[in-house]
């Protein structure tokens, strides 16, 4: 598909998987900073792009705008060595100009201040933004800015650090604000207080494996990439801070080498978590690990990996035919938002042009492109820290994620079904499909029904995760929570296992303490005419005979409507409920029912011989324990 503006001819020589080099994210950054400026206030201080606005309002939809787009311009020009042939600066230092004249003021120009996060918070997410666009740019606009403007620009930013973050990653907001104002000497008390504070909390939040939980609870997602590495990382990289370049950085280069394969091989990140219209933001942290030196991938692969996310999302419909990225995943998708995203949320994808940092004649630019990850060759990797499961064939490009440890749930927060959220509570997400949309059949998702009513997971107790040589697991427990009625059934839980070997996935559940009469339901991947991928589940253990296909009418991201296989079964008291699942995009995949030799189960134990090799896959519950047996000499397949 075309974009509305202008690009180089592709290179195939150099870039054997994309076409794309240095000059192509040139001209995306200036073709989406041209399409953005079309909608500035006189002035400059505000960008009221079009589209449904906000909770924030339309006034802070407008800083956003200004904002996020100037990271884009900041990157490009710095990236440059102040090249600007576009005079991208100019604009951004005559907008701070008008929008700090007054701030508050109810005009066609200022901005709006900068309060807590349960008052006025997005500010504090855009001053980040202007802070470390300003910090990037010094020595071409900083610096000849009159004092009075200097001044004027400080008191609006310093909102940042008198103010309280949302309880996350929000707290690195008034870091980046106080690290700018520290490079450009207006430095203090409070502006260490606030680069010490967010710092404390980020040790915190730390799990391992490379991963941080955005905040006290245990929400894992994209975050980690555009948010909680880039901040840090980029911090010192700037500041030349040795000290938290190497801790932030060899976290950063942990975090890439599961990270990096979670990419499609036609370039998509994973579907998974909110705020997923940032889009190809999601390829942040491979552009700052190649940046700064902090990664385990070679300069080839780096940027097949950067360059295929940007070029998979232009090629499908992200930009509007006015040339500004929309709201949505491809096009438009109402599902994918959330109610803080405006029309200008999408423009947290400019993170991705940190890539811009690493000059022309950088590696990053005249390595030839290599192969990413998953098309290197098939690959199961646990990460046991987040409690996620990675699966991921070469044949089709596809990589899915098996959730047992990502939510998001706070912990002082009760379990409501009413806060389901689909981006976080399913069991698997993936390259090519997104999770059905609330009111419909949830996708990769166990219930427990009681009463007619369906549950919902929503705290996840991660149990374990490990892989090794072409197989993995993860598993994890949850109290099923109810819609209507009581939310919680006492006693009862639910104990999930996920198990693949190659493109396959055994899913098992021990359901405890279920009332008498109760059913329980399992369906597998959402698939659609419109993304030609084969989603198939088979019952092995604890379900009735067949198998039903049901319809997600509103469908996913990539499908406008969907399909998703389900079995159900009794669930009252104990019970165990194994089965298979599959996604593919290969033509011609063979029949579940060909798959498995047998099964051996009871309430304490799984047993699952597999067609074949005869390697037998062992579950088992008290404690958990989770094995797989190659094949005896001279034993038989069941």
């Amino acid at each position: 598909m075309s974009t509305p503006f202008e690009l180089p001819p592709e290179d195939r020589e150099s870039s054997p998987y994309t076409g794309y080099l240095r000059a192509h994210w040139e001209a995306v950054a200036d073709g989406l900073l041209a399409s953005a400026w079309r909608w500035s206030t006189p002035g400059g201080a505000l960008l009221d792009l079009p589209g449904r606005p906000s909770r924030s309002g339309v006034r802070s939809d407008g800083l956003e705008g200004y904002a996020r787009t100037f990271l884009a311009a900041a990157f490009r020009v710095a990236g440059a060595g102040g090249g600007d042939p576009h005079g991208w600066l100019e604009r951004y230092a005559c907008g701070l100009d008008a929008g700090t004249r007054t701030p508050g003021r109810d005009d066609g120009e200022s901005w709006p201040l900068i309060l807590g996060h349960d008052v006025q918070g997005q500010p504090m997410v855009e001053s980040a933004s202007v802070a470390l666009g300003l910090r990037l740019t010094a020595p071409w606009l900083w610096k000849h800015l009159a004092p009075g403007v200097q001044d004027r620009a400080e008191e609006w930013l310093r909102g940042a650090l008198r103010h309280t973050p949302s309880p996350n990653n929000w707290y690195l907001f008034p870091f980046t604000v106080a690290g700018f104002l520290e490079s450009v000497g207006r430095g203090d008390a409070e502006t260490a207080g606030a680069r010490e504070r967010a710092l404390e909390l980020l040790e915190g939040w730390y799990r391992g494996d490379g991963w941080y939980a955005d905040g006290d609870g245990r929400a894992f997602d994209h975050y980690n990439g555009w948010a909680l590495h880039l901040y840090p990382v980029l911090d010192a990289h700037l500041g030349g801070h040795a000290e938290l370049s190497a801790l932030h950085g060899a976290r950063l280069r942990t975090h890439l080498d599961g990270f990096s394969s979670m990419f499609g091989a036609d370039g998509a990140p994973l579907y998974f978590g909110r705020s997923l219209t940032y889009r190809f933001a999601a390829s942040a942290a491979v552009g700052l690990g190649a940046v700064t030196g902090h990664t385990p991938l070679s300069p080839g692969t780096s940027r097949r990996l950067i360059s295929g996310s940007l070029r998979y999302f232009l090629d499908r419909g992200c930009l509007t035919e006015d040339g500004l990225l929309g709201l949505g995943w491809h096009g438009p998708h109402e599902a994918t938002l959330q109610s803080y995203s405006g029309p200008a949320s999408p423009y947290w994808a400019s993170k991705a042009f940190v890539a811009l940092l690493a000059p022309a004649g950088d590696p990053l630019w005249t390595a030839r492109e290599e192969p990413a990850p998953v098309e290197a060759g098939d690959r199961v990797l646990a990460l046991p820290a987040p409690g996620l499961l990675v699966q991921s064939t070469q044949a089709d490009g596809i990589v899915r994620l098996h959730n047992h440890g990502s939510d998001d749930v706070r912990p002082h927060q009760g379990e409501s079904a009413a806060e389901d959220d689909p981006h976080y509570g399913r069991q698997a997400y993936s390259t090519r499909t997104g999770p059905t949309a609330l009111g419909n059949v949830a996708d990769n998702h166990f219930s427990v029904v009681v009463n007619g009513r369906r549950s919902v997971r929503r705290r996840i107790s991660l149990l374990g995760a490990e892989h090794d040589d072409g197989w993995g697991w993860a598993a994890s427990w949850h109290r099923p929570v109810f819609a209507a009625g009581p939310p919680m059934v006492p006693g009862l839980r639910v104990e999930s296992v996920t198990v693949v070997r190659g493109r396959y996935e055994l899913r098992v559940h021990r359901v405890a303490g279920a009332p008498e009469g109760a059913r329980v339901t399992q369906t597998g991947w959402a698939s659609g005419p419109e993304e030609p991928v084969v989603s198939a589940l088979h019952g092995l253990y604890g379900w009735d005979d067949g198998l039903e296909t049901v319809r997600a009418p509103q469908g996913t991201a990539w499908t406008r409507w969907a399909r998703v296989p389900r079995l159900t079964g009794p669930g009252g008291g104990t019970s165990v409920h194994v089965c298979l699942a599959v996604l593919t995009a290969e033509p011609g995949p063979a029949p579940l029912a060909d798959v498995v030799a047998g099964v051996l189960a009871d309430d304490d134990a799984v047993e699952v011989t597999w067609a074949g090799d005869g390697a037998r896959t062992r579950v088992e519950f008290r404690p958990l324990k989770v094995s797989l047996v190659e094949r005896e000499p001279g034993r038989q397949p069941m």
